[in-house]
């Protein structure tokens, strides 16, 4: 493995808070020295970091893989590329692969099959199939090495959640709930508000979460189980979520940076690619969600990186599945929308998507250390590139932006 030396790069490692411009000495792997000026070391590739920002590598709480029984979508293989290529060192696997990881030879067959490439962790399921009807055997999963439970679709069968949430109470694995109640949801497809009028779209009603969330919380004061609610999506969601906090209730939280990005006004043109669940949020739940996550009320951006092939999703938008891809956009365009805009910091973005997402699976947070592993990402804010087949690692492109120009991109450190 080459030598690297990088020369007055922006450093920016969250678990420090740390944001400053360096020289850093990378050597076989590891941080070999960092300091505001060095010595450049004989035979080392010299890298000029005046345009660049070296950061700790980011940290997917949940993404869905197509394999196995679903390879056209996605492979281990091209999921694991796609990370790299979007400055992604971790990856989280829902388990929402065919069979589910419902067992642990499941888990172990998949294990095998990334055993060669960066860090893969699987969530296991809460039940058998994702079906809601009979639990797993969460302390075989457990053992068994899973990160934590979920069935990551909406709650269907709450007196199945209480004993759940009663069992997995003294396993010390997060717990991991998606606030839906699809019973309310009926043949809603987009948030419901006066957007969905204008636009002639049945509306998905703010309660459908939030009713979830309320469920989901008297579970856990019961129980005082440790559960992540993913992808929280609205205002009055973001609200709910501060009030249990503030009760000091074992609770943390994520939304996707879709939900951050893009708001119902985006809709105009009915892409089938903004066909997600839940829905995107009126234009005050984005802002609300911006603000949950600065303050810290919504611990971490998630990927939610869902992909489907190009005949899934040419569909009429109502018949599309829901979900995009994610892992070589979220930071170029979170970074334009977020950044550059002055709303957040760099170290405040790099706290959501590398931080904060490794404490909520109750992981040790990369950081940029002398003597560690190089878990880092390097990233050119002003490189533009089209989002398109010859460019994108995933085997699908499924996103909003497929054929526009983007600015930000992340540059391979090693081959």
């Amino acid at each position: 493995m080459t030598d690297i030396f990088i020369q007055q790069v922006r450093l920016i490692d969250p678990s420090q808070n740390r944001d400053q411009r360096v020289d850093i000495y990378l050597s076989e792997g590891k941080i070999k020295d960092i300091s505001s000026q060095l010595n450049i070391p004989d035979h080392v590739n010299i890298i000029d970091g005046e345009n660049l920002i070296l950061g700790t590598g980011l940290v997917d709480l949940y993404s869905h893989s197509g394999e196995t029984g679903h390879e056209e979508r996605e492979t281990l293989a091209s999921l694991a590329i796609s990370a790299i290529a979007g400055g992604y060192t971790r990856l989280t696997i829902l388990p929402d692969t065919f069979p589910n990881i419902d067992n642990p030879a499941q888990l172990s067959l998949l294990r095998q099959k990334c055993a060669d490439y960066p860090k893969f962790s699987f969530w296991g399921n809460l039940t058998l199939g994702g079906k809601s009807e009979q639990m797993t055997e969460l302390n075989e999963l457990a053992s068994a090495g899973v990160v934590g439970f979920t069935d990551g679709s909406g709650l269907k069968n709450i007196p199945l959640l209480r004993r759940v949430l009663e069992y997995a109470q003294p396993l010390n694995k997060p717990v991991m709930l998606k606030p839906i109640d699809p019973t309310l949801v009926s043949n809603g497809i987009m948030r419901e508000g006066s957007v969905s009028l204008r636009f002639g779209l049945p509306g998905i009603p703010e309660f459908c979460e939030t009713v979830a969330i309320n469920t989901i919380l008297e579970l856990v004061r019961e129980f005082q189980t440790p559960v992540h609610l993913m992808n929280i999506s609205t205002k009055r969601g973001v609200e709910l979520v501060a009030q249990a906090k503030s009760q000091n209730l074992p609770i943390t939280a994520s939304t996707s940076w879709l939900h951050l990005t893009l708001n119902t006004e985006d809709l105009v043109n009915y892409n089938t690619n903004l066909r997600l669940n839940p829905p995107l949020g009126n234009p005050w739940d984005q802002l609300a969600l911006k603000e949950g996550v600065k303050t810290g009320v919504i611990d971490a951006i998630a990927v939610d990186h869902t992909p489907y092939t190009y005949e899934e999703k040419t569909v009429a938008f109502g018949e599309a599945p829901s979900g995009a891809i994610g892992l070589e956009l979220i930071l170029p365009l979170l970074w334009s929308n977020l950044v550059e805009t002055g709303e957040f910091s760099a170290l405040e973005l790099w706290q959501k998507l590398s931080q904060d997402p490794a404490i909520c699976l109750q992981q040790k947070p990369p950081s940029i250390v002398i003597g560690e592993t190089a878990e880092l990402v390097l990233f050119d804010p002003q490189k533009t590139w089209v989002v398109n087949q010859e460019n994108l690692h995933s085997l699908s492109y499924n996103t909003y932006w497929f054929n526009q120009e983007i600015k930000g991109k992340v540059i391979p450190l090693f081959s």
